[in-house]
């Protein structure tokens, strides 16, 4: 049986990205997946995904969200890949918005730049939206997107380059403790690591559990569309990255990106799911379009073109839509990284390196105290 010292079982974004911090400090690393990253089959597809740093979810995730996009900027430059647009990322909702006002507050803690704007000066510098007169929005002109599947291919490219190997099409069925040493079960072989990282985002529950784990997790249907846009108002060079928070439900979108048409989906709602028994078609339900056209017709409506694509994808959930980051608390070299519900993806960087500190130093220079396990038995 192989052995390696570390094996990471799900290499998508925040796997992908371990193995890379793994292997550039000379640890035998074998990365472990079900499919062929980047795929379309998890939660990392969709060409973009927003990274915000005054986090409405949370001042606690700020330090988090800026090491993310440190390590975002130093991928960029090793891998010579476009992996960041700048486009600034607006955030809107009415006036006693608690997501809005965390945003102010994260702001002014950590001294982050911060445009506050009535609904009047975002009509005004925006002819695209339609913001309602008791909705006012927070600019934060240094975020912006990410483009997601970059991302992934930027990771894979120097983690094997720095000698990680890579099983691609590959499911890892079971895993067992073995004294000192995990063993983890493929649909092909076994191999034996004396560490692991568990990353497998959305069929992580029966891996866990086979490590006698129980982590409050739910697989969720979510889809993103594109829709045709007037080119004037919602291009890229002109646009932001935008996030809503209505009294009912939450949108997030993207501008129009080399004539791509506004991406636009939904944050709350969603099906729960079997990723393997996942339907996968978009459209399958009235509301895989209907959601989202409805809020650009209000918003904005010279975004409300011709549908142009859709896509369905996963979310994974928690109970309080924190992550979970922790070590096994009977195998301290079993480290796991689960349930990112939905706002994960631009941490993926910090997730990665913080995940090999777990695993090589026993800690994290980043504090992880958020995300233990603990805090759903207490």
């Amino acid at each position: 049986m192989q052995t390696y010292e570390v094996i990471i079982a799900g290499a998508g974004s925040m796997g992908m990205a371990a193995g890379y911090y793994l292997a550039k400090r000379g640890v035998s690393t074998l990365m472990i997946d079900a499919f062929d990253p980047p795929h379309t089959m998890g939660s990392h597809h969709g060409d973009t995904r927003i990274i915000r740093h005054a986090y409405g979810e949370g001042k606690q995730y700020v330090p988090f969200a800026l090491r993310a996009q440190e390590l975002w900027r130093e991928l960029e430059e090793a891998s010579g890949m476009k992996l960041f647009s700048q486009t600034g990322v607006l955030s809107a909702g009415a006036k006693d918005c608690a997501f809005l006002q965390e945003v102010r507050e994260s702001a002014e803690r950590y001294s982050l730049p911060l445009e506050v704007l009535s609904a009047r000066e975002v009509r005004e510098r925006w002819a695209g939206i339609n913001l309602p007169d008791d909705f006012y929005a927070c600019l934060e002109p240094a975020s912006g997107y990410l483009y997601s599947e970059n991302c992934i291919r930027a990771y894979r490219d120097l983690a094997v380059a720095s000698g990680a190997d890579l099983l691609v099409h590959t499911k890892v069925t079971s895993l067992q403790t073995d004294q000192e040493d995990v063993i983890v079960h493929t649909d092909s072989q076994s191999y034996r690591g004396k560490k692991l990282l568990v990353s497998a985002g959305a069929w992580n529950s029966p891996l866990l559990h086979s490590l006698g784990l129980s982590v409050p997790l739910v697989p969720t249907r979510k889809t993103v569309a594109w829709f045709g846009a007037e080119e004037s108002l919602y291009s890229s060079d002109r646009f932001p990255a935008f996030v809503f928070q209505l009294s009912d439900s939450i949108y997030y979108g993207f501008p129009s990106i080399d004539g791509s048409g506004v991406k636009i989906g939904r944050h709350d709602g969603g099906q729960a799911i079997d990723p393997d028994t996942l339907e996968r078609t978009f459209g399958s339900f009235l509301s895989d379009e209907g959601d989202v056209r409805g809020f650009l017709e209000t918003y904005m409506p010279q975004a409300a073109g011709a549908l142009r694509q859709g896509r369905v994808c996963i979310y994974t959930m928690t109970p309080d839509e924190h992550f979970v980051i922790d070590r096994h608390p009977e195998h301290p070299g079993i480290v796991f990284a689960a349930g990112f519900s939905g706002h994960g993806f631009k941490f993926a960087s910090a997730v990665g390196e913080a995940t090999s500190q777990l695993l090589l130093d026993g800690t994290s220079t980043l504090d992880l105290s958020i995300f233990s396990l603990s805090r759903f038995s207490s």
